[in-house]
């Protein structure tokens, strides 16, 4: 073959090379690309599943918490009737407490002896001189009973310590009055209204120790014992309550401190 020859068949060869070469090349990029396409596809299609999925997740948990809030609502809706309720009912039952307390007093006092609006002259003794005992100052009872009914009247208008201060002043205004046991008898109940236990005691034992025959003695034996218990004196309750029956075995009182020594 002529060198000519030779030299025009490997150029030609060279430049088939070359041009192979150059597509080559250019189809690289080309499915380099169309490679970066499908793979960002993929990728927005994994991110769009798990957004959509962290959305749904969140939905639920808001849907769910805001079931939660109005289940809160509504069970704060109905304990706020609950208390509304039962504060009702304890004034209802305070005021017929109070309400009972004030006939009970009214249906005792009948039974208590009247003061005798003046006194018997003593005969004079034939052997001796008459010797003139020391006087005392007249009492009013229409005065003592508006007194006392003023003080009890701030007891059934719940004035408890305004009631407290007046039955006290009573008492010690008019020691000697048919009227003033009922007035400690009452002084120890405000005493107690107002979770005063110690003075309400006090109170109480008054008219036990001075006045052991009146009616309201046993009623008064029975709310030391009451108030011994919320001072958690156990024993010192049990033992006021076995005394009332051995004292007042037919009273009232003596029929619930038996009950309350079976307990």
């Amino acid at each position: 073959m002529p060198a000519t020859a030779i030299a025009g068949w490997l150029g030609r060869e060279r430049v088939q090379t070359i041009v192979l070469l150059l597509i080559a090349l250019g189809s690289a990029p080309v499915q380099a690309g169309l490679f970066d396409d499908d793979e960002a596809r993929r990728q927005l299609k994994d991110l769009s599943i798990k957004t959509n999925d962290r959305l749904d997740t969140v939905s639920k948990g808001q849907i769910e918490l805001a079931n939660q809030i109005q289940t809160l609502r509504d069970e704060n809706a109905r304990l706020r009737g609950q208390v509304e309720t039962l504060t009702y009912e304890l004034e209802s039952a305070r005021k017929r407490q109070q309400d009972f307390y004030v006939d009970l007093d009214g249906r005792l006092r009948k039974l208590e002896p009247q003061m005798a609006t003046s006194a018997e002259a003593r005969p004079a003794e034939e052997s001796k001189p008459p010797v003139e005992a020391p006087r005392k100052t007249a009492s009013d009872p229409a005065a003592e009973a508006r007194e006392y009914e003023a003080a009890l009247n701030l007891f059934r208008a719940n004035k408890l310590k305004e009631a407290a201060a007046a039955f006290d002043a009573f008492a010690r205004a008019h020691p000697d009055s048919a009227l003033t046991p009922s007035a400690y008898y009452w002084l120890g109940n405000a005493h107690y209204a107002l979770r005063d236990c110690k003075k309400a005691i006090d109170a109480h034992r008054v008219v036990v120790a001075k006045w052991p025959a009146n009616p309201k003695a046993p009623d008064a034996l029975l709310n030391v014992a009451t108030c011994q218990q919320e001072l958690a004196d156990a024993k010192g309750a049990k033992g006021t309550l076995e005394a009332l029956v051995a004292k007042y075995p037919d009273s009232t009182a003596a029929t619930t401190a038996r009950q309350r020594l079976k307990k």
